[in-house]
């Protein structure tokens, strides 16, 4: 059984953003760049599912410019088999990422496909659910716990009430939460192996895929900053500045 699993390319979640001083999106400039936390959860699970005997090939797919070959890298020292990189500099969005995994799904014969439940830049949780509905495979959302065994998934996923158990014919989409696993972290000898593990480059004309944007990013700009508390002297003038200020009684 071979399982894909997604690798985005991200701003470390260590590292605080700066909007570019035009507003026209992210400061990139010298800024660490890493997998996506959620997507390096769906590696070690992919791993540990060919550690078990389940899956025989795990295949590292990422998205983007030439860049996005450092996390591929990065998922191949985690113990992925090899990497595959759907190279363009247009920006991805949902709709696009997902139809480019489902073009390569088809082109290696996946039948597991595990994904980060979302990523922490765009923080959509969009392109499992979409992948899963363009595919026609199954789809467990959030998943805490997975399990495969005849031929079929089990999983354990988070939701409001508690958990869920869902048992998923194959071939599944899976997205990863985070008490899925707790990831390992890369081995000097391991990193080492990862650069003669083999790494293909594709395009989105390859697959027959169109990725211009459908959305447009109007405007980026930080939060405001918050505003320093006051002390008041009585309960009459809380109850006043509440009514009368901040008007939210």
């Amino acid at each position: 059984m071979k399982v894909l699993v997604a690798v985005k390319r991200v701003v470390d979640y260590n590292v605080k953003v700066r909007p570019k001083s035009d507003g026209s999106g992210i400061d990139l400039n010298n800024v660490k760049m890493s997998i996506n936390p959620f997507c390096e959860i769906a590696v070690e699970e992919a791993v540990r599912l060919r550690e078990k005997g389940v899956a025989t090939e795990v295949i590292a797919v990422s998205l983007g410019d030439k860049s996005c070959q450092e996390q591929i890298r990065t998922a191949l020292a985690l113990g992925a088999d090899r990497g595959i990189l759907v190279e363009t500099d247009a920006e991805l969005q949902p709709l696009a990422i997902a139809k480019l995994l489902k073009a390569v799904i088809e082109r290696e014969g996946v039948q597991l496909a595990i994904l980060g439940k979302q990523s922490i830049d765009g923080d959509n949780n969009q392109t499992g659910q979409m992948l899963s509905a363009l595919a026609g495979m199954s789809q467990a959302t959030f998943a805490s716990k997975l399990e495969i065994a005849d031929g079929k998934a089990t999983v354990t996923r988070e939701v409001d009430g508690g958990l869920q158990t869902l048992e998923l014919s194959l071939p599944a989409v899976v997205t990863s939460d985070l008490r899925l696993n707790e990831p390992r972290y890369a081995s000097l000898p391991n990193i080492m192996k990862a650069k003669k593990k083999p790494l293909d480059t594709l395009t989105p004309a390859e697959l027959g895929v169109d990725v211009t944007p459908r959305v447009k990013t109007l405007k980026v700009s930080p939060p405001p900053e918050r505003k320093a508390g006051i002390k008041v002297g009585s309960v009459e003038e809380l109850v006043d500045k509440l009514r009368n200020e901040a008007k939210v009684i």
